[in-house]
């Protein structure tokens, strides 16, 4: 007896008087044909796709105590896992990079060649001296522009920044280039893999809860909800 698997859609079974002939979708030079003379079981497989790029999503309450220099975790209820990271505010001023004021790095994967954009859930805080507690410089290793120039490396003068309102509170907030007309520019990264974001505090008294690089969902939007699901 003849044993057949259910053959997939593009594929059709040709029955001869000593074989079995399968004939199915080949390369660019044609279908394949294949003959085959002794019962067997038949199955094509289809080519195995590269899995569609996923958001990048990063709990600040996930994060060891190690990513943190001169950061806290603060509590609140609102945030994923009551907990968010900021920095005190004594109403001063601090420096862009490559200045190496309070910081949170982390690492996290990404997929080259498609574009990312950069999101932070930002709690602006109570503004104090010069500080108006609402923004964020932001620094990606292995990342490059749309002419896959290295930009935005932490220890250099290039980065992202998200500036917040000025009303207190929660706000999703984007990663622009600063300037006469802000701009929200994709990221690029050079190669698949591992990668290390930094954000840097750009005035004091800003915390964050949630970072957000998106290749589709928030591509050109920002979350709706408070909370984007892992």
């Amino acid at each position: 007896m003849i044993r057949c698997k259910k053959l997939p859609a593009g594929a059709t079974l040709l029955f001869g008087f000593h074989s079995l002939a399968l004939l199915a979708s080949g390369n660019a030079s044609g279908p394949l044909l294949v003959l085959l003379g002794s019962p067997v079981a038949v199955e094509t497989q289809a080519k195995k796709l590269d899995p569609a790029p996923r958001d990048v999503i990063v709990y600040a309450s996930d994060l060891p105590k190690s990513a943190l220099s001169e950061f806290d975790f603060w509590n609140d209820p609102a945030s994923p896992g009551g907990k968010l990271v900021g920095t005190p505010n004594t109403g001063g001023n601090l420096d862009p990079p490559p200045e190496d004021d309070p910081n949170v790095t982390f690492q996290v994967d990404v997929q080259s060649g498609i574009p990312y954009r950069c999101w932070v859930h930002m709690k602006v805080g109570a503004p104090k001296g010069v500080s108006q507690a609402n923004k964020l410089w932001i620094q990606f290793s292995d990342a490059v522009d749309k002419n896959n120039s290295e930009v935005y490396k932490p220890g250099t003068g290039s980065y992202l920044t998200a500036h917040g309102p000025t009303q207190q509170g929660w706000t999703w907030v984007a990663c622009s280039l600063a300037g006469p007309s802000w701009s929200e520019p994709p990221v690029y990264f050079r190669t698949s893999g591992r990668i290390t974001v930094r954000l840097q505090a750009g005035m004091e008294g800003v915390g964050f809860d949630q970072f957000l690089l998106s290749p589709a969902r928030y591509l050109e939007k920002p979350p709706s909800e408070a909370v984007v699901r892992k």
